[in-house]
Order: C-alpha cells, then structure tokens, then sequence
C-alpha cells in the first residue's frame, strides 16, 4: 500500500498547522487507496540548515538529519501543510525541506494552504521548490481562508466543500504516487 505524509509546515507557537494537518488526515482515514499518516516537522528540532555537504550528495554528518531524512524517505508521496507568511511558505518548513533532495526525488506531492488569501502564494512558492526537487506537484489544491474556515480566525471550521478539495487533492497525490513508483524501484 502506498504511504503518503502529511506535513506540518509550521513550528510558530499557536500555529494552526497542526490543526489543519489533523483535519486532512481525519478526511484521509476514510479512504482505502493509501495509508497517511501525519508528520510533524516540529518533532525534529531542525536547527537552520547546518550540513556541511550539499543534501544531494547525501551524506549526512548531523543525527538530526539522518533522522529527518529516515522520515521522510519512507513515504510514496507528500502533503504539505503550509501557512502563508509574507506572501510565501513558512521559513520552518523550507528549512526542512532543504536538508533533503534524493528523500524527496520522483514523488508526488499535494498542497494545503491557508491564511487570509488562502495560503495561495505560499502554495506556488512551494510548487517551484519542488520542481527542483523532482517532486510531482498535483493540481488540485486546497485553499483554506482565515476569514471563511476559521471562526474568529483562530479555530478552524472549515465548510462542507473544503472536504471535497481535500479528497480531489488526495486523489491525485494517491494516482501520481503509484504511478512514480516504478521510477523509485
């Protein structure tokens, strides 16, 4: 069965990431296509990137790398859980996603933003970073506003056709996944 993470892209105290993170994954869990699970980048405790080697060479001097790279090169396939801050993703999970490249190679990966314009330009931010790194970035995504799903823009409470984007974004995370498989094997 394929495996595709969920990932928190935020370690801010009072983030809502990792609400949102949750809300995807409860979505999720109806499906029988795949297995997700969530992965929180603040368990890792990732300093700013600190290796002295490019990431693609990967060898990885740092335990906290090694460990992060394990994660993450287990999965099929990647959701990203991102806020949008200054008209981008968070500096938290671009440095996360920079102390990796083979882990992240020939992969799909879906989009979940959120903030007052839906986390939109943190989304394309985040498609260009995985083009790099030969990531498949799916269509579909998921924008949730911080005026319309979130009461009071703290609680998230997003509306019936949110969990429709979440299962058309899934789809396709699921369907590019297998089909990038073989390219790993």
């Amino acid at each position: 069965m394929l495996t595709i993470a969920i990932i928190v892209g935020s370690t801010r105290p009072g983030r809502k990431a990792l609400d949102v993170a949750k809300w995807v994954h409860e979505i999720a869990s109806k499906r029988s296509d795949a297995a997700f699970e969530i992965v929180d980048i603040a368990d890792y405790r990732l300093p700013l990137y600190d290796e002295p080697i490019p990431p693609i060479m990967g060898n990885y001097k740092h335990e906290h790398t090694r460990a992060w790279s394990e994660a993450i090169d287990r999965f099929d396939g990647y959701v990203f859980v991102t806020p949008e801050y200054n008209h981008s993703t968070s500096g938290a999970l671009k440095n996360a996603i920079d102390f990796l490249f083979n882990e992240w190679n020939d992969k799909a990966v879906g989009f979940v933003g959120y903030g007052s314009a839906g986390g939109t330009r943190a989304v394309e931010h985040l498609r260009q970073i995985a083009g790099e790194l030969k990531l498949a970035d799916v269509q579909a995504q998921v924008s949730l506003s911080l005026f319309h799903d979130f009461e009071n823009f703290s609680v998230l409470k997003p509306g019936p056709k949110q969990e429709a984007s979440v299962n058309n974004m899934l789809g396709q995370v699921v369907a590019w996944s297998g089909a990038l498989k073989p390219l790993r094997s």
